[in-house]
């Protein structure tokens, strides 16, 4: 079969997926277009293909309607970048098998410009469906904001995507060039090790070494400073250890030598502070590298996504920007009974909620059409 048409029909509810490499996404929509609920599962995916099996599993439990012949699903992925395939396009043909198999003929792909794609065409046309999370999150809020920076940040990575006159405008098409581009910055809230955020850092007013050794991650940074949500928390610690402030900062104190006795609570968390000033500068000096390309964008505003959006927060107030939380444009507010969590999910699942709004938004265009 080749690309369908559109990824579902009128009047269905559609499953949304953002098949990573160490989570799984999905999102719920109603026939309506109205996002209806979102969860994220860890999936370890580098560790095997059962790891994706089991968040299937999770997600027939959370959903039963999700097993049926007649349920709809469209998915993303980066997942296919994992070191458990031997490259990207074995990746992409692994996964669509392995989806398709278990979701049922109606799953469909995303694949940016060449639309929505079934499993057998996948294999053929993979770069095209290979990490193109990032474009179909950047496509939908293109339908609702014109002039955007999108700064989706995430456990590992954050995407920083430009939006001009309402088309995603990104120099990069792939993960190889938006590397290069400024437009993927392999930095995230959770998995990140800290030596991959500095190698010198300052404490009690000296600047010393960083142990390159993978004693803490960006997680442990958040649990000090209380701006990473518990749900968001779902790898092991780098020692395996508990995920508490206590065990945080002795993970923290090994960095640069020292046990955590060795320092007050406070110091700590000055620590740690200092920690995410450095990872804020790396994301705003690649910021600047993207939005300094389009004049259009010179004063626009940030659209944060991401498990880490409090620092896409952070970036729009150092700029002077105006913020905008991808969950309110998704139709989901912190602010309305019931539905904190669900904004929560939302915003932190943004591709897995864009490929299911996008796949809507196309049955109704068809189905307007033909009526």
């Amino acid at each position: 079969m080749t690309a369908a048409r559109t990824a579902c029909a009128a009047g269905s509810a559609v499953f949304g997926w953002d098949v990573g490499g160490a989570h799984v996404k999905v999102s719920l929509a109603d026939s309506s277009g109205m996002l209806r609920d979102v969860a994220q599962w860890a999936c370890p995916l580098w560790q095997g293909l059962e790891h994706l099996e089991r968040a299937i599993d999770h997600v027939f439990t959370r959903w039963p309607q999700a097993n049926d012949a007649a349920a709809q699903h469209v998915i993303t992925m980066t997942g296919e970048m994992v070191d458990l395939f031997p490259d990207r396009a074995a990746g992409v043909r692994a996964l669509s098998g392995a989806l398709a198999a278990r979701l049922g003929p109606q799953t469909r792909f995303f694949a940016g410009a060449d639309g929505w794609l079934d499993a057998a065409a996948c294999g053929d046309r993979w770069r095209a469906v290979a990490s193109a999370n990032w474009l179909a999150t950047a496509q939908w809020l293109a339908t609702r904001v014109p002039d955007a920076l999108l700064v989706d940040i995430g456990s590992t990575t954050t995407d920083i995507i430009p939006v001009v006159g309402g088309r995603v405008v990104a120099q990069g098409t792939n993960d190889a060039a938006r590397l290069v581009s400024g437009e993927l910055v392999y930095q995230g809230v959770v998995r990140t090790p800290l030596c991959g955020i500095a190698h010198q850092i300052v404490f009690r007013d000296q600047t010393t070494n960083v142990m390159n050794e993978w004693f803490a991650t960006s997680a442990d940074i958040y649990r000090l400073t209380g701006e990473l949500w518990p749900a968001h928390d779902q790898h092991p610690a780098a020692d395996n250890g508990p995920k508490t402030e206590a065990a945080s900062r002795v993970r923290l104190a090994r960095m640069i030598g020292f046990d955590a006795a060795e320092a007050t609570e406070t110091e700590w968390r000055r620590f740690a502070q200092r920690w995410r000033h450095e990872q804020l500068a790396i994301l705003a000096t690649n910021l600047s590298r993207v939005w300094i390309a389009h004049a259009e964008l010179a004063g626009a505003p940030i659209v944060g996504a991401g498990c880490g959006r409090f620092l896409a927060a952070a970036l729009a107030q150092h700029d002077g920007r105006d913020y905008i939380d991808f969950a309110g444009l998704a139709g989901v507010t912190p602010f309305c009974a019931g539905q904190a969590d669900l904004a929560e999910w939302a915003a932190t699942c943004a591709p897995g909620v864009a490929v299911a709004l996008l796949a809507g938004m196309g049955a109704s265009r068809e189905a307007a059409q033909t009526a």
